[in-house]
């Protein structure tokens, strides 16, 4: 319970606590009466709509069990005030981040490895969430449902005007941000103004050319971030001459609207950015790209994490009637409509109609051939978006890596004594 309470208060002020305390109940709602009522949190607030309608027909074509969906914005605030609480919903809706690491960590979700559903989900998603697992754990805590992908967005009007091919390596990046130069177009537009923007290269980066586990690397002992990110960071100065002027004086709205614009050929952001791109220009005509951080082709990958799964919560009482709400949402037409509505990437192995934004990505999602966001695994009290920025301000790359180090051993020590005692558990030095 201790260490439960432990990750759960990690970013909470009493404030936030008190506040969120005072949620009154659900009220009662003669839609449920003689039957088993399941209720879900989910944190996207952006896609309340889609699931808005999946709840309705899920209540529709079902009479003996009904499903409550709950969208607050502030839905990771809310689970965790809950959790503290033991007042857990029966099915969580939540990233593959830290946060879901935290989670299994503290015993809070339920082993689903005997759902037949999870046949369906393609392994290279499996593999990223037990990869987030602070130490080898037994079992299966999530279904992955979405994912999003992150590489470089281009005006495909403007590259087929131009005639510019799409890069597959550094060097031919490289190459073409000079080509675009040279047409008196500005390459590339970052924002970096909002610091979360910065670790959108990072990312796309950082799965060419560091391990994909370098944060489990380094919390055994077996690597450091000064040998693994040092090209990372070299690159991403790189990246820079390629931007607008005075990048860290304009946000991500910014940004958005100058590339939507016309203002810049490419901008390095995930597929997520398009609806707000869009809000702009309309008609803009998008693509994207994976990010060729290596001059060996076959070494680059697209930056893909799990944007959206489910989880059920061990306290569930009605685990069956649980996994019959993960059945119909997993149903093919349900996951569908979610990527129709929200431009998604499906994690279900099946074939579905991908938004023509990710054109330039299908080889990748279809081959699974992807590597989770590195900043999933960042404590959120390094702020290595920050960083990141202050870095690219000041420009020293050794300054950066040795603080990167010193940071991680810091904020994750606790983690760091677990991974060792389990070490010492299995018998390695």
């Amino acid at each position: 319970m201790k260490n439960k309470k432990r990750w759960l208060c990690l970013g909470m002020s009493v404030t936030l606590l008190l506040t969120m305390l005072l949620i009154p109940g659900c009220q009662s709602n003669p839609d449920t009466e003689g039957k088993i009522v399941i209720e879900m949190v989910q944190y996207k607030p952006e896609a309340v709509e889609i699931f808005n309608a999946l709840q309705e027909e899920f209540n529709a074509t079902h009479d003996d069990i009904y499903l409550k969906i709950d969208s607050p914005n502030d839905a990771m605030t809310i689970m965790k005030t809950r959790f503290i609480r033991e007042d857990y919903p029966d099915i969580i809706g939540i990233g593959g981040d830290i946060n879901y690491s935290y989670f299994v960590d503290a015993g809070i979700l339920a082993d689903i490895s005997d759902y037949s559903g999870l046949d369906k989900i393609k392994p290279a998603y499996l593999d990223i969430l037990e990869g987030l697992e602070f130490v080898p754990t037994e079992g299966t805590y999530g279904v992955p449902y979405v994912a999003n992908a992150a590489g470089v967005l281009y005006n495909r009007e403007m590259f087929k005007e131009h005639g510019w091919e799409i890069p597959e390596t550094w060097d031919e990046f490289v190459d073409l941000c000079d080509e675009i130069e040279k047409a008196g177009i500005q390459p590339l537009y970052f924002g970096f103004k909002d610091v979360w923007t910065c670790l959108a290269p990072w990312n796309a980066l950082a799965v060419d050319l560091a391990p994909a586990d370098v944060c489990q690397q380094v919390n055994r002992g077996d690597t450091t971030f000064t040998d693994e990110y040092r090209e990372i960071a070299e690159k991403m100065q790189t990246l820079l001459t390629y931007g607008e002027d005075g990048p860290f004086a304009y946000g991500y709205n910014d940004a958005c609207t100058a590339f939507a614009n016309g203002e810049s050929a490419m901008f390095t952001i995930g597929s997520y950015a398009v609806p707000q791109i869009k809000s702009v220009n309309p008609d803009m005509d998008i693509d994207s790209f994976v990010m060729p951080g290596s001059n060996n082709k076959e070494d680059n990958y697209l930056n893909s994490g799990v944007d959206l799964q489910f989880c059920v919560t061990a306290s569930c009482e009605n685990k069956e009637a649980a996994y019959e709400v993960l059945d119909f949402l997993l149903e093919h037409d349900n996951v569908q409509d979610y990527l129709d509505d929200q431009n998604a990437v499906p994690c279900v192995d099946e074939k579905f109609e991908l938004a023509s934004i990710l054109d330039g990505m299908k080889d990748y999602i279809e081959e699974g051939k992807m590597h989770d966001y590195q900043d999933h695994y960042y404590p959120s009290e390094m702020a290595v978006d920050a960083q990141i920025q202050t870095f690219l301000i000041k420009g020293d790359v050794d300054a950066f890596l040795e603080k990167f180090d010193s940071d991680w051993a810091r904020y994750n020590r606790d983690i760091i004594q677990k991974v060792k005692d389990y070490e010492t558990g299995q018998g390695k030095s």
